[in-house]
């Protein structure tokens, strides 16, 4: 019996692998299955947080790949390994509704963060905030545009604490979530247990906290929370799309206080982030695409780690959908760009070709040591161009302008591309010679 119910475990398993890849993670292998009765397929889970993460991001899933393999109705029970069935409540947050609940996700945790020059302070700041709560920074406010880790760090931060301390009452919600839970208290005269749930607890993180914009009474209500908080020596993390002084129509009480701890801000990623970036999410679903795929994605999506998510998740995706193999053309195929032999045959030599006849420059002057923005600008370029369209290493590029060292290249390729996220200008000429080579 055990061994059929093993079998019939791992169909589900492999089931949900083809055709939901996006909740896929290689931990799905350690959760065993402990019984099948009645109708009710019970499976043991030897992390908390993973049991969660099934009960929310996935049962709808392996419940339909359940029936699909047994051919009867099933409902899964998830039981943590060393104890019983567990509760939200066991987890160092409050007891909510399911709807206000912000349940913390297995894969945010401080391992699998990639480090890098965009978002090394924000990390050092998370780390000391773990060891050292309401003492190392408080507030700790973390800034920055959609899909750059915020969300990420709070959650290993808070992670990271109840692991230390399973009894620490940790409150992690979204600002969204505290607006209503205070209108619905003051609607229902219950202003009191609102106040003990807010200020009675170790650690308050609030994601999205511009949601306070505007609105008045919700502003003052958060203010009295974070004196009660602060003067308390409890943690208070908060994090925004902007920093405090620009969100719009915050009271300066409120933007005076989330000043007086440490705001950092989190940046886009460089190539080289989005490459690490790829390699752990991959790591994270079992999967290893070859180089070239992770490169190909890397360079297309330049935004931030969600699309790269999104990117990785559509390439698995296709090729779960085939023969699960992931190459280059699978890759291109996924991300809607058919593969073009013009792009893989271009050389530095026509790179240089095009960016001197567009500067109106000579090929000696890039060569040379002149540093002036009208020769070091065009150089620059064509560093950039030479990494992203040719797969010449970092020094035999910096070979072919003068000698110069792979340190030199990289931060020529840094400096455009950041150049091109923040002008318009520059990133429609870097296209425009993109198109023309690739054209031609």
């Amino acid at each position: 019996m055990a061994d059929v119910l093993t079998d019939i475990w791992d169909k589900i398993l492999r089931q949900v692998q083809k055709h939901h890849s996006q909740c896929w993670r290689n931990w799905f292998e350690q959760i065993e299955p402990i019984g099948l009765e009645n109708g009710q397929l019970r499976v043991g889970v030897p992390d908390k947080s993973w049991l969660l993460y099934l009960k929310h991001h996935c049962n709808n899933y392996l419940k339909e790949a359940a029936q699909r393999i047994t051919g009867h109705l099933i409902t899964l029970d998830y039981v943590h390994t060393e104890q019983d069935t567990l509760s939200e409540s066991d987890f160092g947050q409050y007891e909510s509704d399911e709807s206000d609940l912000l349940y913390f996700n297995p894969d945010y945790t401080f391992k699998n963060f990639v480090v890098g020059p965009c978002n090394r302070l924000s990390h050092a700041a998370c780390i000391a905030v773990s060891e050292s709560p309401g003492r190392s920074y408080n507030p700790l406010f973390l800034h920055g545009s959609v899909g750059l880790g915020k969300t990420h760090l709070m959650q290993a931060t808070c992670q990271a604490l109840l692991k230390q301390s399973h009894q620490a009452q940790v409150l992690y919600m979204s600002c969204e979530t505290f607006v209503n839970d205070f209108i619905r208290a003051v609607e229902e005269g219950n202003l009191y247990d609102f106040r003990y749930k807010y200020r009675y607890v170790d650690v308050l993180a609030i994601d999205d906290i511009q949601f306070l914009s505007d609105r008045d009474r919700s502003q003052e209500e958060f203010f009295h929370t974070f004196n009660s908080l602060y003067q308390s020596q409890k943690q208070i993390i908060l994090s925004a799309d902007c920093s405090p002084s620009e969100i719009p129509k915050l009271e300066d009480r409120l933007v005076s206080r989330f000043n007086q701890g440490l705001v950092t801000r989190i940046d886009k990623p460089s190539y080289e982030m989005r490459m690490a970036i790829l390699h752990k999410k991959a790591a994270m679903r079992g999967i290893a695409p070859p180089e070239e795929s992770i490169s190909f994605i890397a360079k297309k999506i330049n935004s931030n780690t969600r699309e790269l998510e999104g990117a990785l998740t559509k390439v698995h995706g296709l090729a779960m959908l085939e023969d699960g193999t992931i190459t280059l053309e699978l890759t291109r195929q996924a991300l809607g760009e058919e593969p073009t032999p013009a792009h893989r045959m271009i050389t530095i030599t026509q790179i240089i070709d095009s960016v001197t006849d567009h500067f109106n420059i000579r090929l000696s002057d890039l060569q040379g040591r002149r540093r002036s923005r009208s020769i070091a600008f065009p150089r620059q370029i064509c560093m950039y161009l030479a990494r992203d369209l040719t797969s010449h290493s970092l020094e035999e590029i910096g070979g072919y302008f003068g000698g110069r060292d792979h340190t030199t290249v990289l931060h020529a390729y840094r400096n455009i591309d950041k150049l091109c996220d923040n002008d318009e200008s520059i990133r429609a000429l870097v296209d425009t010679l993109v198109t023309n080579l690739t054209q031609h």
